[in-house]
Parts: structure tokens; sequence; C-alpha cells
């Protein structure tokens, strides 16, 4: 599946580059369609620039707080001169929101290319059409060739 989310600049260029690699965001309920393996398209908001990434891995946490810990600061888009502070999530959330959803952390890998992107919506195809016809040995086999 695909799922569409809006950037700023700076946030954008960071995972662009590789240094950003866990998108922060409210668990709330679009974020809790997202599954392990889906792509996410980020658009940049200042310049409708588009690119892709794949979902590695969902770190589901109580508050933002828990999940600062669980990272080194430049993979959650801060430099190496910034200081990170989970408080600077309510400049994007309400206290009520985080205490109400939680946070997500959303470790991601950029597609390099447009190729690479069409491989994986090709596997993932290919695994689907799997399991909606095949048996389940079949598709065990299919997913590990797909691996």
């Amino acid at each position: 599946m695909e799922h569409d989310m809006k950037l700023y600049n700076e946030a954008f260029e960071m995972i662009k580059s590789k240094v950003k690699t866990v998108e922060m965001r409210l668990n709330d309920e679009k974020r809790k369609k997202i599954k392990v393996d889906d792509v996410i398209c980020f658009q940049n908001i200042e310049t409708d620039e588009k690119i892709y990434v794949k979902v590695l891995r969902l770190i589901p946490c109580k508050n933002f707080d828990d999940l600062y810990k669980m990272f080194p600061k430049t993979v959650l888009g801060y430099k190496n001169d910034e200081v990170a502070n989970p408080r600077d999530m309510l400049e994007y959330y309400s206290v009520e929101q985080i205490e109400k959803y939680g946070a997500l952390g959303i470790e991601i890998s950029l597609f390099e290319s447009d190729k690479s992107l069409r491989i994986h919506h090709t596997k993932q195809l290919l695994k689907d059409f799997a399991k909606d016809n095949l048996s389940e040995d079949i598709q065990n086999e299919i997913n590990d060739i797909l691996k």
C-alpha cells in the first residue's frame, strides 16, 4: 500500500540525503494503516518534489519522549549541533493529541530510483497475487525468492 505525507523542506532534504531515517508522527488512525513494506510518498510542501521510501519498521510509543530515547538525534532529523527535544513535536501536535494517540516512529529506507520503486511494487503485486490464488507453501516459496 502507498501512503502520502507532506514534509517541510528541511526534513524532506534530510530524508533525501539519507540522514533522517526515522519519521515521527502522531499514531493516529491514518498512521495505524501503515504496515511494514508499505511505501510512503513524501511531498516537499515548499517545492512539490516527491520522494518514495519503504517502511522498514514501525515503533509505536506512548509519547515522543519515549521515541526520542530510542534513536540518535540525527536519524530523527536533528543536526549534530542541535539539541533534540521531544517538546519540539508540540509545534505539530497538541498535548491532548499525543495523550490520545501516542507517537509513532516510522523507520524508512529511500528508494534510490524509479526502477527500484517499480521493482518493489512488482514484488508486492506478486505477493498479493500469490496470497489470493496460491497455496500457503507456494506463497512461502515466492516470498523467499522475492526477499
